[in-house]
């Protein structure tokens, strides 16, 4: 490294340095529990007019309504249970693993050991080839190596279409999140808190499964399941997909400092309270990444200032509105599936 290199290297570093101290004296580290105390409760209380709405309506197929809000409901215990893996809710890890546990693996049925596992990967090495877990090779593919080496006539066809498929791909996250949290425990058996996670995975899904068969119909039961899921799925994969997809995809050997690997990665989504709600707080997303564990009612207030901040440094500040987001992913997948549509369409 020359000199002129390791002062520039230094310098990046204390660009994030400078941007945490403001941050902490505006004091917007510090934990919020009542805010959480009251989204939980909120939370727990629609829960209960989604199962009382269950009881009420089990013999029709308005009960389908029930499924909706559930479905919507588990979305936002996940919300919960991410907020609590990254340390946001309590002021001791122990109460954050009681919290995560009880919203993850008890109300919304996913194993927060996984999720903590691959999520942390994730925050570590954003749209990093080779690191980042979310843009790794799966059903669809999110960058061009993948795209490239794609191979099987089904596994082709799915990357020339993928993003007409996005969407109705997305009604079958929920069952992805679930079966993926046990087969981690599954392969984990070293896993801190294992038996624990696994004797709530069992309470939830026992739970639920003998109060929808026991309260309605095979058919409305099969069918509420469906909904319920498909929900789930649909919210949480449109929750996540404008963060990073379509946002620069960094090379599996690329150097990054931590401050323009997070923000050169990531997009916000405009919108207002509304919006946050929605979202989780997830909308700001580049505030969350460099800040993991700032509870999430501060994020808006920390946006001001990270956007002040990239903006002296001439650091690209990435915001969308929702709509706009979803136009860039889908586009993005599109380009990616076009290698694939022309080697088709000259075959």
């Amino acid at each position: 490294m020359t000199a002129d290199s390791a002062i520039v290297s230094r310098q990046r570093g204390s660009d994030y340095a400078v941007l945490i101290k403001q941050v902490r004296e505006a004091r917007l580290l510090e934990r919020t529990r009542w805010r959480y105390a009251l989204r939980f409760a909120a939370t727990l209380a629609v829960q209960g007019l989604g199962w009382g709405i269950v009881i009420a309506w089990a013999a029709s197929w308005w009960v389908l309504a029930a499924a909706v809000l559930l479905g919507l409901v588990s979305a936002h215990w996940g919300f919960l249970g991410h907020d609590a893996g990254h340390q946001q809710i309590a002021a001791s890890r122990t109460g954050n693993n009681v919290v995560g546990l009880l919203a993850g693996n008890l109300l919304a049925g996913v194993s927060v050991g996984w999720w903590a596992d691959k999520h942390n990967r994730h925050h570590a090495n954003p749209n990093r080839e080779e690191h980042d877990p979310d843009i790794g090779e799966g059903v669809l593919v999110f960058t061009t190596n993948h795209a490239a080496y794609r191979t099987g006539r089904l596994a082709r066809a799915i990357t020339r279409h993928q993003a007409a498929l996005f969407f109705p791909l997305l009604t079958m996250e929920g069952l992805n999140l679930h079966g993926s949290g046990v087969r981690w425990l599954a392969r984990h058996g070293e896993a801190k808190l294992r038996r624990t996670e696994v004797a709530l995975l069992l309470v939830h899904l026992l739970t639920y499964l003998t109060a929808i068969f026991w309260l309605l119909s095979p058919v409305h039961a099969l069918c509420f399941v469906a909904v319920h899921q498909a929900v789930f799925g649909l919210y949480m994969g449109c929750t996540f997909a404008p963060n990073h997809k379509g946002m620069p995809v960094v090379g599996a050997h690329e150097k990054l400092d931590y401050l323009r690997r997070q923000v050169l990665t990531s997009r916000n989504v405009r919108g207002g309270w509304i919006t946050d709600q929605m979202l989780g707080g997830l909308n700001y997303q580049i505030e969350h990444h460099l800040f993991p564990s700032m509870p999430r009612a501060h994020l808006r207030r920390a946006q001001p200032l990270v956007r002040a901040h990239c903006a002296r440094l001439q650091l690209p500040y990435t915001e969308a509105s929702l709509v706009r987001s979803y136009t860039i992913v889908l586009r993005y997948l599109h380009d990616l599936g076009a290698p694939h549509r022309a080697a088709a369409k000259s075959a």
